[in-house]
Formats: structure tokens, sequence, C-alpha cells
């Protein structure tokens, strides 16, 4: 007896499996939350008659994309100060506006982002940031998938008040997503330069008792490094090893100003890095050494950051962004080919999570996180090599359905899980409070 299957996504399926299987007139098979079989299309109409279906003329189905490193609830925040460096960036226009965030802000401003997410590819992010219970809730309304935690640091949080709070805040979380289909609670300090050594070791604790990732802002910056220097005597990968932190826990995110030898050890000790080209070069805090760190058998994923330092979240123009940067900072058009590009956005993301046997490839087993292109653009044909098209030609805006966990949540462009217009209108509301915060000399 069949499986019942309850939906067939169809059109020119691009697997990403490990032999980059393409099925031209092809069909993904899904039964609940999980991919059933993935095949030709004639076929699984005969085992499956009757079954819905989901078609695009002209249709590419392909696995979601990964965004690894961002902070959606920053979507209020877009535009709000640019054009600065990172350190004056953060204390001067960010640290002081977000003393003003509270809960249903926070929850607003992520479903705005996990809006923008779903409407340009994006099926799972990792997020951190503040009031992070709210960002569970906006996940869990929107039907994404996510890995989020609360940023801790040793100043009083807008959240959750003193340093000590957040380590029950954190304990809150993860009770209440231990067993959640799409939530999963990360472990988050914040920065070397932002977190005592004592609080980095508890964190480190509070993510070995649980089994979840450990995510931290590391190497971002020259400024970063020189201060880890000065004060503890080691570059900040030297003082996480130094700690005793340093492992496959560990997700950390930019790794911008690295040494050949600090290079071999986050290899050595399995850390995995989640890229954020854009931020890095909008923030100008340099170009990371993703060719080497792919080269010395590091897992790299790929991230946009929070909309504040991007301005967007649209993992399409991050692709393009990624491949192109090293291209030309290397002075070499064969680095960061399209094909190990879009593979960082996709199951080079999921082995970040360590979620690749769940998600990044359409696989008979997987979860059922997929989006439809619709290649009939002036600006996709004619079509020759289709991860080319993915990184160089294609835009968010491209994505016509999202399907995440076997739900689909946008259909011909048409959120299916949020109310778009009320978001809209709500945020607006937000910004005109948050211009309110911010003197007319710093906009």
């Amino acid at each position: 007896m069949n499986t019942k299957v309850n939906l067939l996504v169809c059109g020119q399926i691009l697997t990403l499996d490990s032999k980059n299987t393409v099925f031209e007139d092809g069909g993904v098979a899904i039964a609940g939350d999980t991919i059933i079989e993935v095949g030709e299309r004639a076929g699984l109409l005969s085992k499956y008659p009757g079954v819905e279906q989901l078609v695009q003329p002209h249709g590419l189905v392909m696995p979601g994309l990964v965004n690894t490193h961002t902070h959606a609830a920053m979507a209020c925040f877009r535009g709000l100060a640019d054009d600065l460096p990172l350190m004056t960036w953060l204390s001067e226009y960010i640290f002081p506006v977000e003393g003003n965030l509270n809960g249903e802000m926070v929850y607003q401003s992520s479903l705005l982002s996990m809006a923008e997410m779903i409407k340009s590819g994006t099926t799972s992010f990792c997020d951190m940031y503040l009031f992070a219970k709210e960002v569970a809730r906006a996940t869990a309304d929107s039907g994404m998938r996510g890995w989020l935690g609360e940023v801790l640091y040793d100043f009083p949080s807008p959240n959750y008040g003193a340093p000590e709070n957040g380590i029950a805040y954190l304990e809150e979380l993860l009770a209440e997503y231990r067993d959640h289909p799409r939530i999963s609670i990360t472990v988050d300090p914040h920065a070397v330069y932002t977190c005592s050594p004592d609080l980095l070791k508890r964190l480190k604790s509070v993510a070995e008792n649980h089994g979840v990732a450990y995510v931290i802002h590391l190497s971002e910056t020259r400024d970063e490094v020189e201060g880890c220097l000065a004060k503890y005597g080691h570059t900040p990968v030297m003082h996480l090893d130094a700690l005793g932190i340093l492992d496959s826990q560990v997700v950390a995110d930019h790794c911008v100003v690295l040494t050949e030898p600090e290079i071999a050890l986050l290899a050595k000790r399995g850390v995995k890095v989640a890229h954020c080209p854009e931020s890095n070069m909008k923030l100008a805090s340099g170009v990371a050494p993703v060719v080497e760190l792919l080269a010395a058998g590091v897992t790299v994923g790929l991230g946009t950051d929070g909309a504040a330092s991007n301005n967007d979240v649209d993992m399409f123009g991050e692709m393009d962004s990624a491949a192109k940067l090293h291209k030309v900072h290397r002075l070499d058009p064969t680095v960061m080919s399209a094909e190990t590009t879009l593979r960082m956005a996709t199951l080079g993301g999921a082995m970040l999570l360590g979620a690749e046997t769940k998600i990044g490839s359409l696989e008979a087993g997987k979860k059922a996180d997929l989006i439809v292109l619709d290649m009939n653009k002036p600006h996709l044909t004619p079509m020759y090599n289709i991860p080319s098209h993915l990184v160089y030609a294609a835009r968010g805006s491209d994505v016509v359905h999202s399907v995440i966990n076997g739900r689909v949540v946008m259909q011909s462009r048409k959120l299916l899980t949020l109310n778009e217009d009320a978001v809209l209108d709500r945020m607006r509301e937000i910004g005109a409070q948050i211009s309110g915060l911010v003197s007319p000399g710093r906009r």
C-alpha cells in the first residue's frame, strides 16, 4: 500500500543531492512534513493518482535557502544608521536605540523580516537577538524553520535586565521549544568584547548540557582582534581556544580577520563559520578568507546578517555578492564557483546547523522545505547552467511558491501564513516610534 502523499510539487527539479541529480520534468512527492520520493513527474502521477499538484509553468524546484546568520528583528532599523564603522554603528546608534525595544516591537519586526525571507526563497534561518521568545513566536506564526537564541552579554539587557537573569531566560527557552518541529534553540554569547571569560565558559556549559549550537560573533573586525590581544593576550579565536570553548558545537559568525594557523585550528576543532559578505562589505570589516576556510575543510554557510547592516535578507543577492567578492578580491575568476556558492546557501547551511540529514537537498526522508522559481523571465532566458543562473542571474523576487515542513507558506507570491499588509502597516507605526528616538543630527 502506497504512503498517503498529499502534495506533488512539479517542474524542473534541482535536487542538490550527492550526484546533483536534475529531473527535467519531475516532481517532489510530499507526505505530511516529509519528502517521500523525488523523480519523473509521469511516474509519480502514476504511483500517486489524484494527488494535489503545485505546478508552475517553466518552474524550477529547488531546496529552500538557509540563512545561517541574521538578526530578524533588526529589520526595524533598516537604513537608520548607515555608512559607519561597526563599533560606531553599534555603540552610538544600535545599542542606544535597542534600549527602548520591547517584546511587541521585536515580534512585529521579526514578522517583517520573515515575510521578506519567505518571499526571497529562504526557508530556514539562524537568528540571535533580544526578546528571543518573541522571535520564536514570530517564527512559529510564519511557518519558517528557525535556529534562534537570546543574545547574552555582561551588561544589562533591555529584555531580561541583569546578566544573571539571561541564563534563566535561556533555560526557559530551551525547555519551551525542546520538542518543537521547526524551532531549535541555540546558546548565543554576543562576542568576546561584550562577554567575560566566565560568561563565555558558563554558556558553553549550557550548550553542552543541552546539546545545542553555541553561536558567537568572532573575529569580525581588526579592531576586535586588536582589542582582544590587548586585553587577553590572544586573538579572539585563540582566546576561545584557551578557554576550552572551540569545538564542533561552535558556529562562528563572520570570521573576517584570521591567520593561517587559526584557519587550521578552526578546521581541526570542527568549528563552523557563517559568512556574511554584504554586511562585511558595507561595514568595511574586510573580506573573510572563505576560499582558504573551505580548502581547509571548514564547513561554511552563507548568511545575510541583519537588515540594519546589509540592508536586506535576500539570500539570492547574498550568493551573487559572495561569489563575485572573492573572485575580485583574489583576482581569480575560478574561485567560489556558482556550484560552491549555491551549496553554501543550501546544504552547507544545513551542515552548519547540524541538520544536513533533514534539510538542504531534495531527497526522500528529508523535510519538505523547498521553493519554486519562475524561470520564464527575460533575465533567466535562455538557461545553460542552473547553478550559474541561480547565483548570478536569479533574484529573490523570482520565487513564486514556498513549502516549509510540508506546508505551502507562499503561493503565487502571496503569503499564506502572514497578513503582509497588516505587517507592513504595523511596521510603519513602529518605524515612526523608532525615528523619534534618534536625534535629527544623527539621521
